[in-house]
């Protein structure tokens, strides 16, 4: 078998008639058998729960809390990547998933320890298993699910088409919205260029220099307070030198007092020293405060000159800048000036740039006109070879006259195409069909097929698919339903070819198909007049001969029915 995932155990506690049970499963072919109404459809109810199913109270097994259901699965590599990304645990290349259901209808999901939502399950588990009942009859019919199985199908070869025809798709898709962008801001463009215009030739007037708004209100801020600045300055200076009682006057004699005791304490010259380092601080802003307070003058004209700028930086910011700061502004807007040149010429051009695009577009048209035939041709390739194995399989499963064929319907490439012939999976419609006689009308399927035959048809294309795609546990709820004799026969033995390629889990009431496992469970059920309850018992060798026996013949102990039990066993050699 391939490196694919499989499920290795499956757990279940208070679900329907089940109160307690645990499944530990083969990779081949594992079966399910027993009476009607024992609780098989229980175990893949629980299954479908794990895997992000739809919830229901209802499922609560009478008089319990809640219902548990977990599964634990093998995962190759490939597979592991998408789990460990939401945090949940791989330990050893197995994640266990696990779902509960309260009595009141609460649902919580476990992935590797770690809660996910349901939806995050479904998208999880979806590579992991496919479930087929007669639900999946119906899906069959709609033509997406038909692309869908070709595609995979066709493995490689399409897969390799399709991602070169989505390239494609999706930049002839970005050309086309920039091209509509462009066209529709072209009346925007007169306005957005004379207002790109109007800002330069207003700052080129401004001649703004960095940090002017600052330095403009400082400079304002002085000479709007001449007098008061002098009488701090000359009132700070005046302490500083009074011949009596100044600060540097006091620390002179400070410093003399202390210089007579030089060299007799070392912590008292320490202080020597910091008296002096200040001395020489206030001596220095001393001078700076006599060379500030000579400095200042009183000049209106020159106040008035910064008052008439202030108010010309402050109009062009309110009609150019943002709220950040002033000065931060102004860098802002300088940056934006010396780029309008080459934004201007942009504007300007958009003329030849719609030329551009436009061009560049029939270009995108082309590739993605050559990438949708490839992909045409990958999938009618893969159509013919579909066709030819799965109407094998059906003829080997008791319907030797029956054709099947799967049609690639392609729009006329050499005509005109629409832009709606173009989606996002190509232009390509697929057609299942099949034919019930020689040079009988084809048919679509759903339509000229009993239920017994759809199941035989989905199955012949399980087996076909399931060589190529990556699906690790195919599960069959009563696929063999309206198949009997020979043909119930055949169903068994394709199911286990199935399971040469993929883990397969079937619940059957067929015993020519369960004669065909690898693994057989039998799920019991026993009652005490009010209570039902279910068992799942993995059989041996000689209980699947009793077993075998009680559903050929509908009782136990029949000896015909066990020796045409042993004979059907025999079958799988």
């Amino acid at each position: 078998m391939s490196e694919r995932s499989y499920l290795e155990e499956i757990s279940i506690r208070n679900l329907g008639a089940i109160e307690q049970s645990h499944l530990e499963l083969g990779r081949g072919l594992n079966v399910l058998t027993g009476e009607t109404g024992a609780g098989k459809t229980m175990i893949l109810t629980a299954l479908n729960l794990v895997l992000g199913g739809k919830s229901d109270s209802a499922l609560v097994r009478h008089g319990a809390d809640r219902l548990m259901a977990t599964a634990h699965f093998s995962l190759p590599k490939s597979e592991q990547g998408s789990f460990e990304e939401i945090g949940a645990e791989v330990e050893d290349g197995s994640i266990i998933i696990s779902r509960t259901v309260s009595a009141d209808g609460k649902s919580k999901a476990l992935c590797g320890g770690n809660a996910v939502p349901a939806g995050t399950l479904a998208e999880l588990t979806s590579s992991l298993i496919e479930i087929h009942g007669q639900s999946a009859n119906s899906q069959i019919v709609k033509t997406a699910r038909q692309r869908e199985l070709l595609d995979r199908f066709g493995g490689v070869d399409i897969t390799k088409s399709l991602n070169l025809y989505q390239e494609s798709f999706h930049i002839y898709g970005a050309l086309k919205e920039r091209l509509s962008a462009l066209k529709a801001s072209a009346s925007k463009r007169d306005g957005e260029i004379a207002e790109l215009q109007e800002f330069v030739a207003a700052w080129n007037k401004l001649k703004a220099t960095r940090g002017e708004c600052v330095a403009t209100a400082d400079g304002i801020n002085r000479l709007s307070s001449v007098e008061d600045l002098r009488i701090a300055s000359s009132g700070a200076l005046a302490n500083l030198n009074n011949e009596e009682s100044g600060a540097l006057t006091s620390l002179h004699s400070a410093r003399r007092f202390l210089e007579a005791a030089k060299g007799k304490d070392s912590k008292l010259e320490e202080i020597a020293d910091r008296i002096a380092e200040s001395l020489y601080i206030l001596d220095d802003a001393s001078t700076d405060l006599s060379s500030y307070a000579t400095g200042l003058e009183a000049d209106p004209e020159r106040l008035n000159l910064l008052q008439e700028r202030k108010a010309e930086l402050n109009s062009f910011l309110k009609r150019w800048a943002g709220a950040g700061e002033p000065d931060e502004e102004l860098v802002l807007l300088a940056a934006k000036a010396k780029s309008a040149k080459e934004a201007i010429a942009d504007l300007q051009g958009g003329d030849e740039r719609t030329a551009e695009i436009e061009a560049e577009l029939l270009t995108a048209k082309k590739s993605l006109l050559d990438s949708a035939k490839k992909l045409s041709t990958s999938r009618s390739k893969a159509a013919s070879t579909l066709s030819a194995e799965v109407t094998n399989e059906i003829k080997a499963l008791a319907m030797p006259h029956t054709q099947f064929f799967a049609e690639v319907v392609t729009p006329d490439y050499a005509g005109a195409l629409k832009e709606s012939d173009f989606t996002a999976l190509g232009c390509d419609e697929v057609s299942m069909q099949i034919q019930g006689q020689v040079d009988g009308p084809k048919i679509a399927l759903g339509k000229g097929a009993s239920g017994g035959e759809m199941s035989r048809i989905m199955l012949a294309l399980e087996v076909v698919i399931a060589k190529s795609h990556p699906v690790g546990t195919y599960i069959f709820d009563e696929v063999d339903a309206g198949v009997g004799g020979k043909a119930a026969i055949e169903v068994g033995k394709r199911l286990h070819a199935l399971s040469k390629s993929a883990q397969v889990i079937v619940v059957t009431h067929l015993p020519q198909v369960a004669a065909w496992a690898d693994t057989h469970f039998l799920v019991s059920k026993s009652s005490d007049g009010t209570i039902v309850a279910s068992g799942v018992t993995r059989l041996s060798d000689s209980a699947r001969i009793e077993e075998i026996a009680r559903m050929l013949a509908g009782l136990e102990g029949s000896s015909s029915a066990q020796e045409h039990a042993a004979e059907l066993l025999a079958l799988r050699g």
